[in-house]
């Protein structure tokens, strides 16, 4: 496998674990209204999963409300139970037609546990670049010792694969530190 091959597999590896703690990230309740919160919520639709974005248009008018419009009026009922038996911990209100959630101030000991969520989220996803730089380097050694690439080619690509790991590490650090400051904000 050619030196850009690696380096590119390592790069994916590592833009995939970001992108997902992005999308865990966007589900952490802040205190403040966000789409976010409820986008990704499976729905017991007809017996198959469906995410509520598909079932619904989600709109925030206020900065602690959440709006719900179903396209399919019928389906106001299975909304209501998944969003229940999710962990957001908010009571859905019915008007037969749309479902309001109003999002509570979070308690300075729950944003402490939520800062402390962020965290072990964070840990997991520097783990999984670091898994992806453990691979690349492997396969530049197996490489090396192929005789597919120089001795000089491996340690330069190396390098590579160390600066691509400390700006994905960086990525999650900033990601962190804005998360942590969103939910520190009343």
């Amino acid at each position: 496998m050619a030196i850009d091959d690696i380096l590119m597999e390592v790069e994916e590896k590592m833009d995939g674990a970001v992108d997902y703690l992005r999308q865990e990230f966007r589900g952490i309740r802040t205190g403040r209204a966000s789409a976010g919160l409820v986008d990704h919520m499976k729905v017991q639709y007809y017996g198959s999963p469906t995410d509520l974005r598909q079932m619904a248009s989600i709109s925030t008018p206020e900065s602690n409300l959440i709006i719900i419009k179903p396209f399919d009026p019928s389906s106001l009922k299975d909304i209501e139970r998944a969003i229940q038996t999710s962990e957001l911990g908010i009571n859905p209100q019915s008007d037969g037609k749309v479902i309001r959630l109003a999002v509570p101030p979070l308690s300075t000991e729950r944003r402490n546990q939520i800062a402390g969520q962020l965290k072990k989220m964070s840990e997991t996803t520097r783990v999984a670049i670091r898994n992806a730089r453990r691979d690349g380097n492997k396969e530049i050694d197996r490489a090396q010792k192929a005789s597919e690439i120089t001795e000089d080619d491996a340690d330069k690509a190396k390098e590579n694969v160390q600066n691509i790991t400390k700006q994905y590490e960086d990525k999650v650090d900033e990601m962190l530190a804005a998360k942590t400051t969103e939910i520190q904000e009343t």
